[in-house]
């Protein structure tokens, strides 16, 4: 059976993974994922690089040089068919229990209670980190928010369509859109929506959040991005451009010792916080919009706010 794809490991630090998870564009073509191999043991982790293609010799250096604790270390190379990906993506997945939401694979069916709501969320065609912590994280803090009315909902970067169908469930009445990058993200959401009987979700490819489907549907009232840090920063201007007075936004995928770095970009913008979940080295946020464009929105920007009623 021919490879679909390769998996590159190597022996790595704590240290390293997190500079690793922390930075933008690394110039690799490859998912990179960090996995702690010891509990609380900084100098025991490892590096998981997925490719399409076999590693050159450039690509294999690059990784190396990622990781210089692992000097002299020669790399685990793995060839992998896509039967490969899915069992080994669903792998020691146990099922997340947060609130009224239960995810699992097909690897772990569940039983749940009449309050719960499950979802099967089982390995696609597209990589995804997929971060417990921060799943679980957004999951929880959905949840909190379910006491408060929200008609108009956004998920960028869905992955999964995870959190969308968690707001959906939460607010049946809501407008929610999922957006994504990648444009087999969108597929693999779509599929999901089926399996899980989630109805009425918009589905955008779009990058950020300054596409003409997403600025069409704008304001919204609560805002969730479960990405990276480095895309969390860059976007706060037009995140908070399409979001209406005093809306709730939702940030996770950063790491602990990013979150000042986030909740900074977010308060230029205006933003106040209003909730912080720190889980191990991952920290989910809460903010509020502020009640009117920030003064270094666009004159459009400005406009679209007066015309959308924004101002509260």
């Amino acid at each position: 059976m021919s490879a679909d794809s390769w998996k590159v490991s190597l022996p790595c630090t704590r240290a390293e993974a997190e500079a690793i998870d922390a930075a933008d564009d690394l110039a690799i073509d490859a998912v990179l994922m960090t996995t702690e191999e010891v509990e609380d043991d900084v100098e025991r982790w490892r590096l998981d690089a997925y490719l399409e293609s076999e590693p050159n010799e450039a690509t294999l250096a690059a990784l190396c040089a990622l990781v210089p604790s692992a000097a002299g270390t020669v790399p685990r190379i793995e060839a992998l068919t896509a039967q490969d990906w899915v069992a080994m993506s669903q792998a020691g997945l146990e099922p997340i229990r947060e609130g009224r939401f239960v995810v699992h694979t097909s690897a772990y069916p569940v039983t749940i209670a009449p309050d719960e709501r499950a979802f099967l969320i089982d390995a696609g065609q597209a990589f995804g980190t997929g971060h417990h912590q921060t799943t679980a994280g957004c999951l929880a803090m959905l949840d909190a928010l379910a006491g408060q009315r929200f008609a108009n909902v956004i998920d960028f970067g869905t992955g999964t369509g995870l959190l969308a169908f968690a707001a959906r469930h939460l607010w049946p009445e809501a407008r929610v859109m999922a957006t994504d990058i990648d444009p087999i993200a969108i597929e693999v959401t779509a599929e999901n929506m089926a399996a899980n009987h989630v109805a009425a979700i918009e589905l955008v490819v779009a990058d950020g959040a300054r596409a003409a489907e997403i600025d069409a549907r704008a304001p919204y009232d609560l805002l969730i991005a479960n990405i990276l840090a480095g895309p969390l920063v860059a976007m706060a201007p037009e995140v908070t451009a399409v979001a209406g007075a005093h809306a709730t936004i939702v940030l996770a995928g950063l790491l602990t010792n990013q979150a000042e770095a986030v909740i900074d970009a977010y308060r230029a913008q205006g933003c106040t916080l209003t909730a912080r979940d720190v889980r191990g080295d991952w920290t989910i946020l809460q903010l509020r919009a502020p009640a009117e464009p920030h003064a270094s929105a666009t004159s459009g920007d400005r406009e679209a706010w007066k015309t959308d009623g924004r101002f509260g």
